[in-house]
């Protein structure tokens, strides 16, 4: 039986599951023969066991906090002990230090492993929140990208407040947003899985949306241009106060440089260096000061 109040940390799997299933209709994923459907299916009813299990750990009182973490379940196999972290934070248990650097590779990697310790071996299950991109500017070249993102796990939503770009014609069974992009990202509150990407060209659309980015734990933050009019969009967001170190978060030109020419090969430019951000490892990410979305002054 579950604890009272663990739906909220379950739902935020759940929902996931329900994303990728959502996925799996549309056109671009519509090439999954039946047994491949039957397998999928199966991939996500274990996804939500792995879930159920994950919240049978959490304490009532931090259900809703930790479901939306990175988290990771520890388990002893030779006596049976667990434990629990989420985003860094021992949450249930004690883990000793040398095993926090193997959980940080395994969540950032989104699969599990097992070590051998003084203790006996310890597998480590991990509980990832899903991996979102949020792309401002309905371009062409979104329109590349969202089915490649989609294709590689995220959940994608494209905002632009321009309805003639962002239109279901355009961008079929995607979640548009028709918002002023800082109001859009504001409300989304991009967090340390979600990657940002302003396309528009236009400092009115994407100078706002990289200014509410650089205040959160987003792991990619990009935005398309030449490398003079980053340095001027550098300019512009150093007199809203972020910093040097905050601002070389932006990926300016957005993309590994391949050479890319067309939308297409421009969004694998993109989508290689959002892949790049998020696999590898780097240092903590210098989050500027000021309210994140969501949070209180």
């Amino acid at each position: 039986m579950r604890p009272s109040g663990t739906r909220p940390a379950i739902s935020a799997y759940s929902s996931a599951t329900g994303r990728l299933a959502a996925a799996a209709r549309r056109s671009h994923c519509a090439l999954l023969s039946r047994p491949m459907q039957i397998v999928f299916t199966r991939m996500l009813a274990a996804a939500y066991s792995l879930a159920s299990d994950l919240v049978r750990l959490i304490p009532a009182a931090r259900v809703t906090e930790v479901g939306s973490a990175r988290a990771a379940v520890l388990r002893w196999l030779g006596g049976g002990r667990e434990a629990l972290l989420a985003d860094g934070e021992v949450v249930v248990g004690e883990v000793p230090a040398p095993l926090l650097a193997a959980v940080d590779g395994s969540l950032r990697r989104d699969r599990g492993a097992t070590l051998q310790t003084d203790e006996g071996p310890v597998f480590i299950q991990v509980f990832n929140p899903p991996l979102r991109l949020m792309v401002v500017g309905a371009v062409h070249i979104a329109q590349m990208l969202v089915p490649i993102a989609t294709l590689a796990g995220y959940d994608v939503t494209v905002i632009d407040p321009r309805g003639a770009f962002a239109s279901e014609a355009r961008f079929p069974g995607v979640n548009l947003r028709q918002d002023w992009p800082d109001e859009a990202l504001e409300e989304l509150r991009p967090d340390a899985r979600t990657a940002v990407i302003t396309l528009t060209h236009d400092p009115k659309l994407d100078d706002p949306a990289l200014d509410v980015a650089l205040r959160t734990d987003a792991f990619y933050i990009a935005a398309l241009g030449s490398k003079r009019t980053h340095a001027a969009r550098r300019e512009r967001l150093a007199a809203l106060g972020h910093d040097e170190p905050a601002l070389d978060r932006i990926h300016g030109p957005a993309g590994l440089a391949l050479g890319a020419v067309s939308p297409a090969e421009i969004a694998i430019a993109v989508m290689a260096e959002m892949t790049q951000a998020l696999r590898q490892e780097t240092g903590p990410r210098t989050v500027s000061a000021g309210s994140a979305p969501g949070q209180a002054a």
